[in-house]
């Protein structure tokens, strides 16, 4: 497959911003023009449905994005569904509701955010040709959570699973235990396909999570091997150590993803430890 560059790596032909692309009979995938570090390519904002539509991640309050949106449901769109509060996923939703009368439903409002009605695990939509069941899915947000379309198992995920990178789990909203137990319970809901909040479907979805579990208690043990090493140690050195050559722009997230660790082996009794200026500093 041939690619175009961008500032920010490769685009592939059929991850292009303003370009509804059927994925299958029931679900679209629009792409917003928000590439960088941490978005990949950009939001993946999702219509499933035909008659009755239910927007996924309206994604960023772009203009040219929710003109795609509304081209591609227009007047057939009746739920605006946020998979997270984050800034490239939801702030959409408040235009995009004001353009169609949609009703706008998450886990809660929050970071500006404002829903007509909260929804939790468990919640479902029963649509003419579909069904949508909610997962509460914390870990890199406290509030996330994922959608399972039941004809297709095809989960949309947000950003608990991305094609082609890791996720970020910060403190004290992020939280590493509960990522692996919501890795854990998405991985036993017998998928087909995972449809991420960004990069390209992800069609063998128990070989991707089981690789994000492996990832993730690797590294873990990497964490602990460097606290047992040594009787105090910093963020800042673990993440000198473990994640060499990382560019500079990613550092504050790799410190982030260490502190998770830590937080975890903490909770666990294995390490024990205190924050100091914002480092933490481990006590064996």
């Amino acid at each position: 497959m041939t690619t175009t560059e961008s500032a920010d790596g490769p685009i592939r032909p059929d991850l292009l911003p303003g370009v509804a692309r059927a994925l299958s009979p029931l679900v679209r995938r629009i792409l917003a023009p928000n590439p960088g570090r941490m978005t990949g390519p950009g939001t993946n904002t999702y219509l499933v449905g035909v008659d009755e539509i239910a927007v996924i991640d309206p994604g960023p309050d772009d203009a040219s994005h929710l003109e795609a949106i509304v081209g591609c449901g227009g007047d057939r769109i009746r739920w605006i569904l946020c998979t997270h509060t984050h800034p490239d996923h939801a702030p959409g939703a408040a235009a995009l509701r004001a353009a169609t009368g949609a009703e706008v439903l998450a886990f809660r409002s929050r970071d500006g955010l404002k829903v007509d009605r909260r929804i939790e695990q468990g919640f479902r939509i029963d649509a003419t040709e579909f069904r949508l069941t909610a997962h509460h899915t914390p870990g890199h947000a406290s509030n996330h959570l994922c959608f399972l379309l039941e004809e297709e198992r095809m989960l949309f995920s947000g950003d608990h699973v991305m094609e082609g990178s890791t996720v970020v789990i910060k403190p004290p909203d992020g939280d590493m235990a509960a990522y692996l137990d919501s890795l854990a319970r998405v991985r036993a809901l017998r998928l087909r396909s995972i449809a991420p909040g960004h990069g390209h479907l992800i069609t063998e979805p128990n070989r991707v999570i089981d690789w994000y579990i492996e990832h993730r208690l690797e590294r873990e043990a990497q964490v602990l091997a460097c606290v047992k090493r040594d009787k105090k140690i910093r963020i800042s050195a673990v993440v000198d150590e473990l994640y060499v050559g990382l560019v500079p722009e990613l550092v504050p997230m790799a410190r982030r993803s260490v502190h998770a660790h830590l937080l975890k082996l903490a909770a666990e009794d294995r390490v024990r430890g205190r924050t100091l200026t914002g480092d933490w500093v481990i006590v064996r």
